[in-house]
């Protein structure tokens, strides 16, 4: 007789396959079921056995497609968008932003709504708010909405939908899911905010054809997300991926996790504005730090903004080598606000990255900038609702 761990293990790797199944379809459909197997390098008889749920709960339609020349039409699969709707919202320090999907994660309805500060009861009551609205916009919402996504930074334990900690919001065990859940009387799913965008990026952007990946998200913090082996990666409790927390440097600067030189303080935008007011260069946001940077005037001004981003750039590139010698990595997506200042601090992290990867961990890994939109983020919150509800109303 099989153990119950055995079974359990069985039942998971088939939820996986099968969200990994309806994933495929969503991002390559029509598809046929050998260029499915192929395409997830599986034997097409697995495929066979694990499609007849996703067709029987019509989460996924099968369909001839035209013949080429002679033989019998083929049977191409697609999902079927219309099986639900899902709310995906991405909390932030300065605001909520959220999207209204369908099952094909178009998005069917967007908003984003500024905060007055970021308190659990303030950033709750605003997302609850947020999905009211956007839910508002969507025929017969009531009847078709699947559940709510919702992406936070910091160490969240998506099993019980609490935030354990975020320096970013400044929480500490905040229950995300019971209020929202409660508020709007609908299934919650949370994860980190960084994480969401993995997602995001493995459906739709620059993951597509890769099976180990990073989201590196630079701006107020330093954000990091990993997919490895075609599987989004949280560690054992959800804190896998804090890069901004790596201790570079421990007669550096404070952070805001309350620990001295950990890489976000050395490459975030405080870092930036540090090292300009420590010039006398009166710089309050990071967007004129990066305007002063591109002045075409130059100037002594000019000198040291350009500075200050290199020397974050050179901290970050530190911070990816360790990575890339830990996971060697095919991919690096560098994406969040900062991106935009790719420009300025870009080639000295290039160069660290070169400087301390070893052996090939850096010319094994392509870098890309994918300066995204909020309602990516949400989109992405949004997906993992569907990949969970896939795996799991199935099984």
């Amino acid at each position: 007789m099989m153990s119950p761990s055995k079974i359990r293990f069985s039942e998971l790797v088939g939820e996986q396959t099968r969200a990994e199944i309806f994933a495929t379809v969503l991002t390559s459909g029509p598809i046929s079921r050998t260029q499915l197997a192929q395409r997830l390098g599986l034997v097409p008889s697995s495929v066979t056995r694990m499609l007849p749920p996703l067709l029987e709960h019509d989460y996924l339609r099968e369909s001839d497609a035209a013949p080429q020349g002679r033989g019998r039409p083929q049977k191409m699969l697609h999902v079927n968008p219309d099986k639900h709707i899902v709310v995906g919202t991405k909390i932030g320090p300065a605001q909520v932003s959220g999207v209204v999907t369908d099952m094909a994660a178009n998005v069917l309805a967007r908003a984003e709504e500024p905060i007055a500060d970021c308190t659990p009861e303030t950033a709750l009551s605003a997302a609850a708010a947020l999905t009211s609205r956007l839910l508002s916009e969507a025929p017969e919402a009531a009847d078709r909405v699947l559940g709510l996504g919702v992406g936070v930074s910091g160490h969240v334990d998506s099993g019980s939908g609490v935030c354990r900690y975020s320096a970013l919001l400044d929480w500490d065990k905040v229950d995300v899911a019971g209020p929202l859940r409660e508020a709007t009387g609908l299934p919650v799913v949370v994860n980190n905010d960084v994480n969401t965008l993995v997602v995001a990026e493995r459906w739709f952007g620059q993951g597509r054809d890769v099976d180990s990946f990073a989201v590196v998200t630079v701006g107020p913090g330093i954000g990091c997300g990993l997919l490895l082996d075609g599987t989004l990666f949280s560690g054992a409790t959800g804190l896998a991926g804090e890069l901004g927390h790596l201790p570079l440097d421990p007669a550096g600067p404070m952070c805001g996790c309350g620990r001295r030189g950990c890489l976000e303080a050395l490459a975030g935008d405080r870092a930036v504005l540090r090292h300009l007011q420590d010039a006398g260069i009166p710089c309050p946001t990071i967007s004129e730090a990066i305007d002063l940077a591109r002045s075409p005037t130059g100037g002594s001004a000019q000198a040291v903004a350009r500075s200050a981003f290199a020397e974050a750039g050179a901290a970050l590139g530190r911070g990816l080598a360790g990575m890339c010698n830990l996971l060697n990595l095919q991919k690096i997506i560098i994406a969040g606000e900062g991106a935009v200042a790719y420009d300025l601090f870009g080639p000295a992290a290039s160069q660290a990255l070169e400087a301390h990867a070893f052996s090939t961990a850096a010319r094994d890994c392509d870098i890309h900038v994918d300066p995204v939109r909020h309602d990516l983020w949400a989109r992405g919150a949004a997906c993992l609702v569907i990949r969970d509800a896939v795996g799991a109303a199935i099984s």
